[in-house]
């Protein structure tokens, strides 16, 4: 993972400015097997200023396996150009597909992540493939109540790559701390740092991520995990 982390530290066009990543993220436990997700995220180049990107998306869970599960999403992705707020015309006018697998393995007090997405994306440039892998992990703090710790640290790194040259496009790294204020409702702050190699749907390198996730179920008496999930993106 250290490695991983390590990959990239240099960028060709990028803004170096400090930029925004907002996230609300609901999810809705149907049983023990499925649930359901949707998502809506906002990006600026700058600290909350020249908004360039949003995404609206959702899809459906399979828990197959105590700690693994299969999915299946679909959304819309929109990058506009740089220099201001939604500046048209738009770099890249995109709608995605996508199949994944999500890993989760205990170690100690540490839940370790592996996600793999195969991503079927309809863009405004044509037809494209995108295959991404992420690894992470993440440990819980405070003391448990109601089933659940009130704070967690987390860490990732994903990287992206297509399969026509030049094959890797991206990594993206992430620092994180999660704060659950209740079985429904958590809030997270983070740091995300992305290097892009010749890509046109996102041009940021740094962004204080926030994020708003809402946790609904079917049964109100459904256990709540321990651990938070990592966001969608």
């Amino acid at each position: 993972m250290i490695t991983l982390m390590g990959f990239s530290q240099v960028s060709f066009s990028q803004y170096p400015d400090l930029g925004s990543w907002n996230i609300i993220n609901v999810k809705y436990t149907v049983n023990d097997k499925w649930s359901l997700f949707s998502e809506v995220q906002v990006r600026s180049l700058k600290f909350y200023n020249f908004f360039h990107y949003h995404e609206y998306k959702g899809g459906i869970t399979y828990k197959f396996h105590p700690n693994a599960k299969l999915s299946l999403g679909a959304g819309k992705f929109d990058t506009y150009k740089e220099g201001g707020n939604f500046v048209k015309p738009k770099n890249n006018d995109e709608f995605r597909i996508w199949p994944q697998l999500v890993l989760h393995q205990n170690l100690w007090k540490f839940n370790i992540e592996q996600r793999l997405r195969s991503e079927f994306r309809f863009t405004s440039q044509g037809y494209r493939n995108r295959f991404r892998y992420r690894v992470g992990v993440s440990h819980p703090l405070g003391k448990t109540k109601n089933g659940y710790s009130p704070f967690q640290i987390g860490a990732s790194n994903e990287l992206f790559f297509t399969n026509k040259a030049p094959y890797f496009e991206r990594n993206r790294l992430l620092l994180s701390l999660d704060y659950k204020t209740s079985k429904m409702l958590s809030f997270q702050i983070g740091y995300m740092h992305q290097f892009d190699y010749k890509i046109n749907d996102e041009t940021g390198r740094n962004f204080l991520l926030i994020g708003i996730f809402i946790e609904l179920a079917r049964n109100k008496k459904q256990n709540v995990k321990n651990n938070f999930e990592m966001q969608e993106d």
